[in-house]
């Protein structure tokens, strides 16, 4: 069964057409995310399927009910951080999921939520003295402590220190590994290879690339990338697409870019090549091909180019 179901989704503010006919089936235990850029229509797009923002065509389903019509149900069978959690600041951690633990039938013990997000020492810490992670683990407390089948994650790490974004997605794992659905909104390529099973690439409110991760870079990327700039002469680009094992050449920043399939032949040929055009390096370096890259591929720009 879907947990989530969007057919010809579509929103638009004024002239900005914000989503833009998107489709999207995602079944029950599956970590999905929703990849783009600041403006891409992600947020928007969960929006919509947290019953927050009215489409203006399609439909949506969520585990099998309506808003219109099921609201009261599903307010109770789902866990929602938005992108900017507001929480007040003058009660403790632990008030605040009383509080939130109110608002649900079936529900969380309060310490239990509490010790999975690992705040502990903070239980009775009033939310204005917490660090910026540590009120982005309250957040996701907060949507936890109703027990929901379904979580949706709104940018969740952004604007946190590496630490901080590594004990969220620690949290993220745990309630991943309880078999429920999870919808996550990010422009970190990096924490979607690390969290989702398949992913949804967006750009202009449309669904541009979809599939697993490592589908998505083996379909529409080489495995491997070369990028290189020249301190003294000049390269010759016609010679670089005919080295062995490289699929695609592209002039960027004043230097190069190779896909490469076979790293360990085209390194070499490529070094032989430019000592034969008297080509000086100033720099030379590779990497495997992520999904940052596959968003260059498919956009032309880099995620956070804006």
């Amino acid at each position: 069964m879907s947990a989530l179901s969007l057919k010809g989704l579509r929103k638009v503010y004024g002239d900005v057409v914000a989503v833009d006919g998107i489709d999207l089936e995602i079944p029950a235990g599956e970590c999905f995310g929703l990849l783009g850029p600041n403006g891409a229509g992600k947020t928007t797009t969960i929006e919509i399927c947290e019953g927050l923002t009215e489409p203006d065509g399609g439909e949506v389903t969520v585990l099998g009910r309506h808003w219109d019509g099921d609201e009261r149900e599903l307010r109770e069978r789902l866990g929602i951080q938005l992108q900017d959690t507001q929480l007040s600041e003058k009660i403790t951690v632990r008030e605040t999921l009383e509080l939130f633990r109110s608002f649900y039938a079936q529900v969380r013990g309060v310490e239990e939520v509490i010790g999975l997000v690992q705040l502990e020492e903070k239980r009775d810490a009033r939310v204005g003295t917490l660090s910026g992670g540590q009120k982005q683990r309250l957040a996701l407390a907060c949507a936890l402590v109703g027990d929901p089948e379904l979580l949706f994650l709104d940018e969740p790490t952004t604007g946190l220190d590496p630490q901080a974004r590594r004990q969220l997605w620690e949290l993220i794992d745990r309630f991943r590994g309880t078999g429920r659905t999870i919808l996550i909104t990010t422009h970190y390529m990096d924490e979607a290879e690390r969290l989702c099973d398949r992913v949804a690439i967006m750009d202009h409110g449309r669904v541009i690339a979809l599939g697993t991760p490592r589908a998505l870079i083996a379909e529409i990327i080489a495995e491997h990338l070369v990028e290189f700039s020249a301190a003294e002469g000049e390269v010759n680009e016609a010679v670089l697409r005919t080295l062995p094992g490289v699929s695609a050449v592209k002039a960027q920043n004043g230097g190069w870019q190779l896909e490469v399939t076979a790293l360990h032949r085209a390194v070499p040929e490529l070094l032989t090549a430019l000592e034969r055009q008297r080509v000086v390096l100033s720099e030379l370096r590779t990497h495997s091909a992520t999904l940052e890259d596959v968003f260059v591929k498919l956009t032309g720009r880099h995620l956070r180019d804006e």
